[in-house]
């Protein structure tokens, strides 16, 4: 399969953002929104509470002479587009574009850790925390709640603003608060951002000839870091495989593609259908597959690219999957960079797995189920991949 670079590199299954195209705000706000026109995007009530709204601000408001102007203006967009209560479309500032197209680069100022949203609380979490990284010099662990940073609460935020915060300029400091253990004790740190070079995979040789390769998400890096993988373990004569998309948040939809062509037979990978019932189809070729047993270890952090992959093996029933139901997010985003600077990230289709599944709001099962167990006396112990293991090793 070539490796495409076209509409659909911009597509967003996942935490992850690429660009896709522009469109002009030369003329400010009344561009966008054709204020005080009753058959523009904005109605001339609407427009005229508002007017109504900075007289009283103007007139009374305590703290007027600090008024940001820019401020008010971006809140109103920002306002508009929250408006549709869907929680995967966003309005981002100049400062938060500009984060979320680094996320697919593979390289940033940050803290090294990766962030989803855990499913009970519905607060941030911190799923993967890489080793010496500023984050794990700071001493945050897997599992921590993000709760404030830089003394701001951002447990109301979206995920994408709130890894844009996290994220910065390199040698700058950023301070989290997060909630910690059963109790949700505070804890407070400084980090130092550094220069982040995410390694997406990580592998080794099991006993048994067996490999283990770890992804954590899908970006631009990806595809090479998971080839490499994949060669150096046939090379030492690889004889079955665990791939663990336990955390994985999802990324590029054109990069988990790519990666599920080194292991699938020919035929489709994945399927995208917008509002129209117009999409396209991403298949993969009869170069490369994978022939030796299979094992994919996912849970209920494993979403959108890395539920595009559980898919697809298990429609082509080429490996066993092993954990807990996924996440449940199948539909795709597209970035609209715009010329300011700014950009909107909108739903624009859903997608669906060789077999015609949609798995949004649902998730992807396991063929076995096995719930995570922390053991306190032994924390290095996995009874997850020690399952997958276990399956795998019946396989060979």
């Amino acid at each position: 399969m070539e490796r495409k670079n076209g509409f659909f590199t911009g597509a967003l299954v996942g935490a992850l953002a690429m660009l896709a195209v522009i469109l002009g705000l030369n003329g400010g706000l009344s561009t966008l929104f054709r204020t005080g026109d009753k058959d523009g995007v904005v109605s001339a009530k609407t427009s005229q509470k508002i007017e109504s709204i900075r007289k009283i601000m103007d007139e009374v408001y305590l703290y007027g002479e600090e008024i940001n102007e820019d401020a008010l203006q971006e809140a109103i967009v920002k306002g508009y587009v929250a408006g549709l209560k869907e929680p995967y479309t966003i309005y981002y500032n100049e400062e938060e574009t500009n984060a979320l197209f680094e996320a697919t680069s593979g390289e940033f100022g940050g803290i090294g850790v990766v962030v989803t949203k855990d499913l009970e609380t519905g607060l941030l979490t911190f799923v993967t925390v890489y080793e010496d990284a500023p984050g794990e010099a700071a001493g945050f662990l897997e599992g921590d709640l993000v709760y404030k940073v830089d003394g701001e609460d951002v447990t109301a935020m979206d995920m994408d603003t709130v890894v844009s915060k996290i994220r910065g300029e390199i040698g700058s400091t950023v301070e989290i608060t997060v909630l910690r253990g059963e109790n949700l004790e505070e804890y407070t740190a400084k980090a130092t951002r550094a220069l982040i070079e995410d390694d997406t995979v990580t592998y080794e040789m099991k006993d048994g000839k067996v490999g283990y390769i770890l992804l954590s998400g899908f970006e631009d890096v990806t595809y090479e870091q998971f080839e490499e993988a994949l060669t150096d373990l046939s090379n030492q004569n690889m004889q079955g495989l665990v791939v663990d998309l336990r955390g994985n948040p999802g990324g590029n939809l054109s990069t988990v593609c790519d990666v599920l062509d080194l292991i699938l037979p020919e035929g489709t990978i994945v399927s995208t259908k917008d509002r129209n019932g117009k999409g396209e189809t991403y298949k993969s070729d009869e170069e490369r597959q994978l022939n030796v047993p299979l094992v994919v270890l996912i849970n209920e952090y494993s979403a959108s690219a890395a539920e595009i992959f559980a898919g697809a093996v298990k429609d082509y029933e080429i490996g066993t999957l092993v954990g807990m139901t996924t996440y449940g997010k199948g539909i795709v985003q597209n970035v609209y960079k715009l010329r300011d600077g700014t950009s909107l990230k909108i739903t624009s289709s859903e997608y669906f797995t060789p077999s015609g599944t949609n798995i949004h709001g649902v998730g992807v099962k396991p063929d076995v189920e096995v719930k995570y167990e922390y053991d306190a006396a032994n924390p290095e112990w996995d009874n997850q991949l020690e399952k997958a293991l276990e399956v795998l090793k019946n396989k060979m």
